[in-house]
């Protein structure tokens, strides 16, 4: 567990389990306190090559690595109103089906766990092929608007916020450089970063094999913010900010000021995203539209859409039901009917089925924006979930999670095959990413912590769970 700590004019935080204790702060050597520290090992490159991992897979915490803890910690301790007042950090292996957990689990800080895959295809592209290296997923955004054509601030170098100071990620112009005249940024949500590249290397993404064949990917990929959960890192992604800044904690977090827990990555709360996100932190759509006014931007199937010119969630949003996609779902295609599906029995699913759905809409939505080169966008943003969905199912290199990931290729290859028709292939760079990585979880290994905080008598609210807020905030959803 960890929880934040001020002294001598600094902050900091410490980290405990059962073998020890540290006393982190970014820039500083950890400050052990007692026993081994818990995140010793902070290598963003662990586990490299993917052998390294599939040989010990969701290892325990004394040969874990935990990218940035310092940083990725304190940031989630920022928000005054919102931040929990300890975090617990799940292992690998924790399995808790009584709240919500998978068979295929992510959330935690360590390294595998956070570790999503980032893909750069098309002119400009400066990597060749794998490259041992590694990002960060709030770099993905500033880079982005900046290939979009917004300029880094003069004085600091970076983009900037709405009160002029820099945001936290940085243009990754060592992997890319500007000259590509459309752009556009893709997510698959929860998409294993080493078993993506090596199903590609075996000819089993054939569309994934044809971005990389224009370009290349970081075998480190890119490390996502703590937690590493879909909206907090959705939100750092299109913002290029720290979870504390942008103010979208995780999926499931609390706000002091109105006493209500906000449940943010639900089908029936996602086109509510611009009521939790914090508006001086602009996101890559506004940010190309302070610059380039007349410029269509498209965000589709995402939450994070505020100042988009195109956005599914408006759609929604101006339906007027206040359930979000649910209210719509009759609208959506049958997904036994999909051409991209390659295994009907997973639809047994429900999370496979309604992903499958969503996004063959998501790929209708795109296929219409693209239909013709004068109309597309000059950046667009293309959200899917079905592999999300496969490594909740089965945990990564599971057969469900590999079937989704090749479902999401054929969808890739129908784009592709898209600007080949139009001719523009040339002139649009590609980047491909995930909002976090994927392990499996052990069904052997259950239990929690409420219970024996119950037993010594403290009051809470466990959010999450992980997120411990400490006394009675006897708040409802919102």
């Amino acid at each position: 567990m960890a929880w934040p700590e001020d002294g001598d004019g600094q902050r900091g935080v410490v980290v405990m389990n059962a073998a020890g204790s540290a006393r982190l702060r970014p820039g500083e050597p950890d400050e052990v306190l007692a026993g081994r520290n818990p995140v010793a090992d902070q290598d963003p490159m662990a586990f490299l090559p993917y052998g390294s991992e599939v040989a010990d897979p969701s290892p325990p915490n004394e040969r874990n690595a935990y990218p940035y803890a310092a940083e990725r910690l304190l940031s989630v301790f920022a928000d005054p109103a919102r931040s929990p007042d300890l975090v617990v950090v799940h292992t690998p292996r924790h399995y808790f089906p009584e709240l919500g957990g998978h068979r295929g689990e992510h959330g935690s800080l360590d390294v595998i766990q956070s570790r999503a895959p980032l893909l750069l295809s098309g002119p400009g592209v400066r990597v060749d092929g794998m490259v041992a290296d590694h990002a960060r997923l709030r770099d993905i955004g500033p880079t982005l608007a900046w290939l979009a054509g917004v300029d880094p601030s003069p004085s600091h170098g970076r983009l900037s916020d709405a009160h002029g100071e820099p945001l936290d990620g940085v243009v990754l112009d060592r992997l890319v450089g500007r000259g590509a005249r459309w752009v556009v940024g893709i997510l698959w949500d929860g998409a294993h970063c080493g078993d993506l590249l090596d199903q590609a290397a075996a000819g089993r993404l054939p569309n994934v094999a044809r971005l990389l064949s224009r370009g290349g990917a970081l075998t480190g990929g890119a490390v996502a913010e703590f937690p590493s959960l879909t909206l907090a890192n959705h939100t750092s992604i299109l913002t290029g900010a720290a979870v504390g800044r942008h103010g979208v904690l995780g999926n499931l977090f609390l706000d002091r000021t109105t006493g209500r827990r906000i449940d943010a990555n639900d089908s029936t709360t996602w086109h509510r995203w611009p009521e939790w996100a914090r508006r001086d932190v602009p996101t890559v759509f506004e940010q190309v539209a302070a610059v380039r006014p007349d410029a269509l931007t498209a965000c589709v199937n995402e939450p994070a859409d505020r100042g988009a010119g195109y956005s599914t969630m408006q759609l929604i949003r101006q339906s007027g039901t206040g359930d979000g996609s649910v209210a719509l779902a009759h609208l959506m295609p049958d997904a036994a009917a999909s051409p991209y599906l390659g295994n009907r029995a997973h639809l047994a699913d429900d999370y496979y089925t309604w992903a499958t759905r969503a996004d063959d809409v998501g790929l209708q939505q795109v296929l219409g924006l693209w239909e013709s080169a004068a109309a597309a966008p000059a950046l667009m943003w293309w959200a899917s979930a079905v592999t999300d969905a496969g490594h909740h199912a089965g945990g990564p290199r599971s057969a469900i999670a590999r079937d989704s990931l090749a479902d999401s290729d054929r969808r890739l290859g129908a784009f592709l095959d898209r600007l080949d028709a139009l001719g523009v292939a040339d002139d649009v760079v590609v980047l491909l990413t995930a909002d976090h990585g994927f392990e499996a979880a052990d069904p052997g290994r259950t239990g929690g912590w409420d219970q024996p905080l119950r037993a010594a008598g403290l009051e809470f609210d466990d959010i999450g769970p992980g997120f411990i807020y400490l006394g009675a905030m006897g708040g409802g959803n919102t």
